[in-house]
């Protein structure tokens, strides 16, 4: 199929676009001099970091994988061909890429790098304009068979199109998917998503023979590519230059358009909900000791009036854009939520305003990392205490039922 060259140089612009986005910001954190960035004091477990003045908490240590990697046998000769598009957004791309090596290595297949497909008609871009196509493919050595593109002899007839939930188990693919592949010799995955959590099953302690291929795919073979990656540390030592409290900052996944679908807009008084708009967010942070003086990052990459509610209590509000400089308008939005997702990955506290994929997927990285400050919002009364940070951890660290701990350590 030709590729149209309007998209291929599009593809280019835009990368070009965000990487000197992130010359600019380096530059000007350079020429800054903020306080605080190079404090890297850390205070007791559960106490304050650095002397600062919120509910800081300091990074546990980095787990470690308690999965195997699978031995390889010399008589599994890959046969056949897996195909798979990544769609809907980066906190599905993971899930994807992982249901996808569990498949292919299954079947003894050959797995096809995937391109990226948008959430618009035609939105379509390579793989490698996002992430980092030779660490996907040594992470899977001996595992899978990765290649970079699928072979011109293997037409779209010869594809059986095969929908398959996420978190796929091996009796799922005998009954349903491996017929289809012996008759039509490769198969095209579409992975669809009955749960929007990552919790782990009822039971399941540590990660089994079986569950390791799915470990290693979810939690190592997916990472951005080093032009993204530099945009995301950009703005990552930008905001900690901005801060005054040892150079923390915390990063808040709130998306209008996402909360206006969820009718989020106006709360509804109760304690707990699905989500949280702009205001409740920032009386819950106050009411939980955040200070004035505190970095906060969004996700929503434009700035709308429903976010002066933040920007009020907490002045030092920023956007994408606003780091990035205002000068420069951004319109990808899978390079956006990636960088999103990173970003929020490594802050010291995450604050998810809104239940789903993303939060689960940030949440899991973290747990992974050791960066377990994840603040779910409440609905906080005026006449309570102050109550303690601690008390609106993420139950995926509380209980401990995030599916990262089934397979680290």
């Amino acid at each position: 199929m030709a590729v149209d060259p309007r998209h291929a140089l599009a593809g280019v612009l835009t990368l070009t676009m965000f990487v000197m986005l992130a010359d600019m910001v380096k530059r000007d954190l350079s020429d800054s001099a903020y306080p605080g960035i190079h404090n890297s004091n850390k205070a007791s477990e559960g106490g304050v970091a650095g002397g600062d003045i919120g509910p800081w908490k300091e990074d546990g240590s980095r787990l470690k994988p308690c999965w195997e990697k699978p031995a390889v046998e010399e008589a599994d000769e890959s046969q056949g061909y897996v195909t798979f598009s990544l769609t809907t957004g980066p906190e599905y791309h993971v899930s994807q890429i992982a249901d996808a090596v569990v498949v292919a290595r299954y079947l003894r297949a050959n797995l096809v790098i995937p391109d990226i497909r948008g959430s618009k008609p035609g939105d379509k871009r390579k793989f490698e304009d996002v992430y980092d196509t030779d660490k996907l493919i040594a992470s899977l050595d001996g595992v899978v068979k990765v290649l970079k593109s699928q072979p011109a002899s293997v037409s779209a007839n010869d594809l059986a199109v095969v929908k398959i939930p996420n978190r796929v188990t091996e009796e799922y693919i005998a009954r349903n998917v491996e017929t289809e592949f012996r008759d039509k010799g490769n198969v095209r995955l579409v992975t669809y998503f009955p749960s929007a959590n990552m919790k782990r099953s009822e039971g399941e302690k540590k990660a089994s023979t079986a569950d390791s291929v799915a470990c290693l795919a979810m939690f190592e073979s997916l990472v951005p590519q080093p032009e993204v990656q530099g945009v995301i540390d950009s703005v990552i030592d930008r905001l900690r230059s901005l801060s005054r409290e040892s150079g923390h900052f915390v990063a808040i996944d709130v998306r209008i358009d996402m909360l206006k679908k969820k009718g989020c807009r106006k709360g509804d008084g109760s304690r707990s909900k699905s989500c949280f708009n702009p205001q409740e967010i920032a009386l819950f942070l106050k009411k939980i000791g955040f200070g004035k003086d505190t970095v906060l990052y969004v996700t929503q990459t434009k700035w709308d009036s429903s976010l002066d509610a933040l920007k009020d209590l907490f002045p030092n509000t920023y956007t994408k854009k606003s780091i990035m400089g205002n000068e420069k308008e951004m319109d990808d939005d899978e390079l956006e939520k990636a960088i999103d997702m990173y970003i929020c990955s490594e802050s010291d506290v995450f604050v998810p305003a809104i239940s789903g994929l993303f939060y689960a997927n940030v949440a899991g990285k973290r747990i992974a990392s050791g960066k377990t400050q994840i603040l779910v919002p409440a609905v906080v009364d005026n006449d309570v205490p102050t109550p303690s940070a601690r008390d609106f951890l993420s139950h995926y660290v509380l209980e401990k039922n995030h599916l990262a701990y089934s397979c680290f350590c």
